[in-house]
């Protein structure tokens, strides 16, 4: 797992479409600006940018043995998991880092829940929507958390096959009052 420890690095993932750019390279693997423009309605100049941030900030590198002529630029994700500890840095730059995540997370839902495909076998059964309220201790939700984790990632990286899709999976935990 990369572990962002950076404020300069903290600001380039607080980025909506670097957001969106790293979720596209997660999802479809390596990838050519030309293509990930084409997925986030970006003009390629933009999105070179964009990925030349994140490189800078160590959190995609060039492929450059995809390329079949000398034309072509591939950019990849190490490790597609990011941590970051929001003590680590300043209230502004953690705060705008969340709530980057967090307005990505909506907007996914609300495309989800206007699309046909929500109200829609085998969709409108298999997609899922919880919340708990629990009592757990500072340790117990670190648990938890772990948990919930080893058991997604169990999912991670399956072989594509005709009924698979990207599926967002997000889970939150924390103290609250109802």
């Amino acid at each position: 797992m990369a572990e962002i420890r950076d404020e300069a690095v903290l600001k380039a993932v607080a980025h909506p479409l670097r957001r969106r750019l790293l979720d596209t390279l997660r999802v479809d693997g390596p990838s050519m600006p030309s293509a990930l423009a084409r997925a986030t309605g970006q003009a390629v100049a933009n999105v070179s940018h964009h990925l030349r941030v994140l490189a800078d900030a160590g959190l995609i590198e060039e492929a450059p043995e995809l390329a079949r002529n000398r034309k072509e630029h591939w950019w990849r994700m190490g490790d597609p998991r990011l941590s970051w500890n929001p003590a680590d840095f300043s209230p502004e730059a953690a705060e705008a880092a969340d709530a980057i995540g967090l307005q990505r997370q909506i907007d996914l839902i609300r495309t989800w829940l206007g699309s046909p495909a929500s109200r829609t076998e085998p969709w409108v059964t298999s997609a899922i929507a919880a919340d708990f309220w629990l009592l757990l201790s500072p340790e117990e939700l670190a648990e938890l958390g772990a948990e919930l984790e080893a058991l997604v990632l169990r999912y991670r990286g399956r072989a594509p096959r005709e009924d698979r899709v990207p599926v967002f999976v997000m889970g939150r935990g924390f103290p609250a009052r109802p």
